[in-house]
């Protein structure tokens, strides 16, 4: 699901209705072309000048409120040279896979590449045209200019010569030295905000066809039922009533979790249809699954040494050989992603092909799992992506489209299937809940010498991959296995905990407790030193950086420029007033990593009243190159607010088999009061960037638990934090 920068593929240019136009891919062909080879302009045209000066972008992510619907774009108008004011962008339909932070990272060369091709093309025509040397042109705001002459020609006037000289080669194509960006960098509003402001933006609830009927499935409550019998009668005197009929559960890789479809010519119909039904359940073998019962197991689990997945130096000697030693464990329960939008898709089945607009984060999953349920070649179905209403990871999974596609077969016309808020919190793919053991020594100095950190946890990966393949451990132990400090004897372990509740991806996934963890912990071992949590980590950081030689950020194999690390973590407690005096019940805690980028967080709080109170959030950020502020700053505000949901009320129990929140009454948000104020705080530089829609999530948590410990010098140690559990 990760794009890799050399899988990009570039072609000639394409005629394209008398449009300049550049085809690239950022991941393998997809066949589709031949389904749409009678069309005006093939859907794979990324960069489209018109004769008519106005150029149109095509985006390849999808846009679910992180601002790659305009930052993309401004990648590929920087390098091209356009006038940003001709812009239109619009979403490709052979759109990929969004999420992991990994949009910008992992297209910002090819777009810069393809970007450059453009400009490069522009200016060869012009030369051509004027027959001088290319050398001597120069493009800016879509126009070529020959410097010694002053002659200027727009891009549009171009456009018939471009189409006829080779393109330059994409891959020694020259780039802009970062010092000339116009746009990257800059603050630029962002394009699809006057739609939404409007709302004439399209979202996947929008979507309106001409005799579209409504769908509702009546789902098991328990995990892994299905029903037994049904009684529709009432169901169908529901005035607006259709249909009534069974779809099946779908197992392994995909998850649809079946029941009983009611389907009305309105929701509201629908939903008053599915009220009517009578249904008998089996609840299957999970019936007596209880969040009790699974906390057992997994404190169970930490007694058990588990599989071995770092042990370096000679840990159990260290732990006798420490001055001061410490053992914690964390407790994480399973939480909701709680998109605003909840799950939808709208689908048109007809014979030869199928047609779907669906608000999903990975339309090419969407669109397998669609031809795989219908039996029919992934060239018949063509998705639409529309904006949606959050993503958080929940919109990664193809459950939903399954349900639509199965409904499909049943329906004659256009049909949505429609979720509603009680459906998806009880049907999600939740975090996953998870406890950890940590130990860890101190010398003398206050030198770490020793580290142990065990999670036992239900594993995502477990429910996704063969039983021959999986390693239970792959999407748990991030953040954990390779940490920013450099203990020289350290061990992480795993064990997986069976359990029936479904579990995806969850906005930071494995960062957002490993992180808790690690940065709770640390300041644990700063106390026992009897330093300062802030000049702790900045010592453990400098010598870190002494041993290492590395500067370019970190790798799959845990390499940190601890140098960019100091600086957040510098930032951040500069511009909090780190050590500055506080109240009688407020507390300052910190908490730095390197999940998505180098960032440090500083939460200041107030207990009151038996609650906690975030009053102030200073956030200090390192992306790399940053390509829109506005929107490196508006993820991690929206990624801090997130996170203060889960760290001070977010919890999904399970009693009997099934979800005990069933809407925001039970599972709360953080609302407008409660909000802190937050200051996010940028280091400008030109190392490759990296995401950041995620980065905002793990650090919140530990910078609030220890402020918690600052303001009354005890520990909450299990999420959601409660006053009332403060440990002593």
């Amino acid at each position: 699901m990760k794009v890799s920068r050399r899988a990009f593929l570039a072609s000639t240019a394409i005629t394209a209705g008398g449009a300049f136009a550049i085809s690239f891919r950022m991941h393998d062909p997809w066949p589709l072309a031949k389904l749409f080879a009678a069309t005006t302009d093939p859907f794979d045209l990324w960069i489209q000048i018109q004769s008519d000066g106005k150029t149109i972008l095509t985006v390849e992510k999808c846009e679910m409120g992180q601002g790659v619907f305009t930052g993309l774009p401004m990648i590929l108008a920087e390098e091209a040279e356009l006038d940003w004011n001709t812009v239109t962008v619009q979403q490709s339909l052979e759109s990929s896979g969004t999420g992991g932070s990994g949009s910008t990272s992992g297209s910002y060369l090819p777009l810069r590449r393809a970007g450059a091709v453009v400009r490069e093309a522009m200016i060869g025509a012009a030369a051509h045209e004027w027959s001088v040397p290319k050398e001597g042109c120069v493009a800016q705001q879509s126009r070529v200019t020959h410097r010694a002459s002053g002659r200027s020609l727009a891009y549009c006037d171009l456009v018939s010569t471009a189409r006829r000289l080779p393109l330059p080669d994409i891959e020694h194509v020259p780039l802009k030295n970062p010092s000339d960006f116009k746009l990257i960098g800059h603050l630029t509003p962002a394009l699809d905000i006057p739609g939404k402001v409007q709302g004439t933006a399209c979202f996947g609830f929008d979507v309106r066809l001409p005799g579209m009927v409504f769908a509702i499935i009546a789902r098991c409550p328990v995990f892994g039922g299905k029903a037994v019998s049904y009684d529709s009668s009432k169901a169908l005197a529901v005035p607006g009533v259709l249909q009534v009929f069974e779809i099946e559960p779908r197992g392994f890789r995909i998850y649809s979790a079946g029941g009983v479809v009611v389907v009305a010519q309105s929701t509201w119909a629908a939903l008053e249809g599915r009220r009517a039904l009578t249904i008998k359940w089996d609840y299957g073998p999970h019936r007596n699954e209880s969040s009790d019962a699974l906390s057992e197991d997994l404190r169970r689990a930490l007694t058990s040494e588990g599989k071995i997945i770092r042990d370096d130096g000679k840990v159990d000697r260290a732990f006798e050989l420490g001055a001061e030693r410490l053992e914690a464990i964390y407790e994480f329960p399973f939480l909701a992603h709680a998109a605003m939008e909840p799950m939808n898709a709208t689908i048109l089945l007809r014979k030869d092909k199928c047609e779907v607009w669906c608000p999903s984060q990975s339309p090419d999953w969407v669109r397998s799992a669609i031809a795989k349920e219908l039996a029919m070649k992934e060239s018949q179905v063509l998705v639409h992506t529309t904006f949606m209403g959050g993503g958080f990871g929940r919109r990664y999974i193809a459950d939903y489209p399954t349900e639509a596609a199965q409904i499909a077969r049943h329906v004659n016309g256009p049909v949505q299937l429609v979720w509603s808020r009680e459906d998806d919190m009880t049907h999600d793919f939740y975090r996953p809940a998870s406890y950890h053991r940590l130990r860890g020594a101190v010398d003398h100095s206050g030198n770490i010498v020793a580290w142990s950190h065990h999670i036992a946890s239900t594993s995502i990966r477990a429910q996704w991959d063969p039983p021959e393949t999986v390693k239970p451990e792959s999407a748990e132990i991030g953040g954990a296995v390779h940490i920013p400090y450099s203990p020289p004897a350290i061990r992480v372990s795993y064990t997986p905990v069976e359990s029936a509740v479904p579990r995806g991806w969850w906005r930071s996934v494995e960062h957002s407790f490993n992180g808790f963890a690690v940065e709770c912990f640390i300041d644990e071992l700063a106390v026992a030193a009897k330093q300062d949590p802030y000049l702790f980590r900045k010592a453990n950081f400098l010598e870190a950086a002494r041993q290492s030689t590395k500067s370019d950020g970190p790798t799959d194999d845990g390499h940190t420029d601890c140098n960019r690390l100091i600086a957040v973590l510098d930032l951040a407690a500069q511009r909090a007033g780190w050590g500055s005096p506080m109240r009688k019940n407020q507390g300052r805690g910190i908490a730095c990593g390197t999940a998505y980028g180098y960032v440090a967080q500083v939460a200041e709080v107030t207990l009151r009243d038996g609650r906690i109170k975030v009053d102030r959030v200073v956030a200090a950020v390192d992306c790399g190159q940053v390509v829109n502020p506005n929107g490196v700053r508006q993820q991690i505000e929206g990624g801090i607010i997130f996170g203060l949901s889960a760290v001070l009320k977010g919890q999904i129990t399970i009693s009997q088999g099934q979800v005990e929140q069933t809407n925001f009454s039970g599972y709360e948000l953080i609302r407008m009061p409660e909000s802190p104020a937050i200051e996010v705080h940028l280091i400008e530089n030109h190392f490759e960037p990296s995401g950041i829609g995620e980065a905002g999530v793990p650090l919140i948590g530990p910078a609030i638990a220890n402020a918690v410990f600052a303001a009354t010098g005890k520990r909450l140690r299990k999420l959601p934090l409660r006053p009332d559990k403060l440990a002593t």
